[in-house]
């Protein structure tokens, strides 16, 4: 079967995604901006199940 890098180039974005909240979280955090660090959080708590969406659509489409 031919290869689909799509799920492959969505697992990037949304890891990128996860590094970047996660670099603002602490940024927030420093400057004491807690509302900003809680909401950085959650986004990265969301990103999680939808990066292993994405994994195992990934892996079916593969199969």
């Amino acid at each position: 079967m031919k290869r689909s890098y799509i799920p492959v180039a969505l697992l990037l974005a949304v890891l990128m995604l996860n590094i970047i909240f996660t670099q603002y979280m602490v940024h927030q955090y420093f400057y004491e901006n807690y509302t900003n660090t809680i909401v950085a959080a959650v986004i990265n708590v969301i990103l999680f199940p939808a990066a292993f969406l994405i994994y195992k659509k990934g892996v079916k489409i593969n199969e």
